[in-house]
């Protein structure tokens, strides 16, 4: 079975977020269970790749609507999957990924390169997955424009929905400019999308089958509360909706090899070793050394959805309590200044580390007790996986993936392996985080029951990679 992976981002190349150890994992493993899969990103200015092994396989021209493009094809093959870069300098030699005023013409190249290469190249894939709103014109190119060619016949189309509320809406005069595409697609409600045309609304109307990373996600984005306004359109789906819940790769975040930590621990160990990770970091952040102290740490994009707003509503409460905050992470500017006038605020006790430093994530896993992930939504989540298993139990939101992942400790049953709360007010966070605090305080057989019960979860991605080469094998055996 051949797959063409196409993303826009992946690890160890290029990363702003969740999407990238996605697209780096999920390959990987699916490689292991004899699937050939190919990953296809732009070439960013940015891009981290060896010269050495990187070859130049042939250069083309796409035509993105009246314009005619260079697209240069490069290939790097990393744990025995095949990586091509498309490279175009006027569309992706930029400081950033995204985020500029010609974005719908960027990903547009994007995606009909994207199919054009399986063509240059020779690869006739069996199943094209894409991925969020920056691929979400490669069924609809296909669809329309492709699937007759012979070489391209009997295609299947997968798109799997990272985050919904990231839509790539733009004006409908891109369909004929960029695409060669009737503006009727917008007129009659197939790619309209109130008064813009939809790039998420193509892959989620065009593919043969949508996947979302969780399957609590999966429902909610069928609510008005969720949907972002598609929740309709993805209603009418329902029977080609599937939620896969994303996995954590656990040769990455292994805190018994794990190179950036103090100390290595195990499930074995890590009552007497969590604590000498924490002291250390204590002493690196400036913080007031104390191993019993708890540490709550936070790793996160500082936006709304993460639960920014409930933080701030909370923090001051949380803060009388005989606790330490580290927090590390970007974002919303307003966020960064609030997050950094809080640590002179409070010196010793929180430490606000606005940038991404992949050293200190995993240090901050290593060392802290609670992990707080209070997100408004969150389709699946990966921190909280990465927090079990280094036995830093996550508090969360019951939200999507956080509600899928995390059982919240049962007193009665001793069953559990993080804390959660279900109404999204700043005052039960903190009668939440109270309750944790006292097992942590008062009784440290309970607290680390829970630690061992969390760090023995198994969301490693031999799961998730045999259920999408099973959603890969009956999408093909189904056309």
């Amino acid at each position: 079975m051949n797959v063409l992976f196409v993303t826009s981002e992946a690890e160890p190349f290029i990363k702003t977020g969740g999407l990238a150890h996605v697209s780096y994992a999920l390959p990987k493993y699916l490689k292991r269970l004899g699937v050939d899969v190919r990953v296809v990103i732009p070439k960013y200015k940015n891009i981290k790749v060896p010269k050495e092994g990187l070859k130049f396989v042939k250069w083309f021209t796409v035509p993105v609507g009246w314009r005619t493009q260079y697209c240069g094809i490069f290939e790097y093959n990393l744990d025995g999957v095949i990586y091509y870069f498309i490279d175009n300098e006027y569309y992706f030699y930029r400081d950033e990924c995204y985020g500029y005023y010609d974005e719908a013409e960027r990903f547009a190249f994007f995606d009909r390169a994207s199919l054009m290469m399986l063509k240059e190249v020779g690869f006739k894939a069996d199943i094209i997955h894409c991925n969020d709103w920056e691929t979400g014109m490669i069924p609809v190119l296909y669809k329309i424009q492709y699937q007759f060619d012979p070489f391209y016949a009997n295609i299947k189309t997968i798109f799997t929905i990272h985050n919904l509320a990231y839509q790539g809406n733009f004006d409908p005069n891109i369909l004929p400019d960029l695409f060669n595409l009737s503006k009727d697609l917008y007129f009659n409600g197939t790619l309209g999308f109130y008064s813009a045309m939809s790039f998420m609304k193509g892959g989620i109307s065009f593919s043969d089958e949508i996947t979302t990373v969780s399957k609590t996600y999966a429902e909610e984005i069928q609510t008005s509360g969720f949907g972002e306004r598609m929740e309709g359109l993805l209603k009418s789906r329902k029977d080609h909706i599937r939620g896969i819940l994303n996995g954590i790769d656990y040769e990455i975040y292994n805190p018994s090899t794990d190179k950036y930590l103090f100390k290595n621990y195990d499930v074995n160990t890590v009552r007497e070793r969590k604590n000498e990770n924490k002291v250390n970091l204590q002493k690196h952040l400036s913080l007031y050394i104390d191993g019993q102290v708890p540490m709550i740490g936070i790793i996160s994009r500082l936006t709304w959805q993460k639960g920014v707003g409930l933080i701030k509503a909370a923090i001051h409460d949380i803060l009388k309590m005989d606790v330490q905050f580290v927090i590390l992470g970007t974002g919303d500017s307003e966020a960064e200044w609030f997050f950094m006038n809080l640590q002179r605020m409070y010196p010793g006790r929180v430490s606000a580390n606005m940038l991404f430093d992949e050293v200190l994530e995993h240090r901050i896993y290593g060392a802290s007790d609670i992990f707080l992930m209070p997100s408004l939504f969150e389709p699946c989540g990966l921190s909280q996986l990465i927090a079990m298993r280094y036995g830093s139990l996550p508090l969360v939101h019951e939200t999507g993936g956080l509600k899928d992942t995390v059982k919240p400790f049962n007193k009665y049953t001793g069953e559990g392996t993080g804390f959660s709360f279900a109404s999204y007010d700043p005052i039960t966070l903190v009668n939440v985080l109270r309750m944790a605090l006292e097992y942590y305080w008062n009784d440290k057989e309970v607290w680390y029951n829970i630690v061992v019960q969390a760090m023995s979860c198994d969301y490693s991605w031999e799961k998730s990679a045999k259920q999408y080469k099973e959603l890969y094998e009956s999408t093909i055996k189904n056309g």
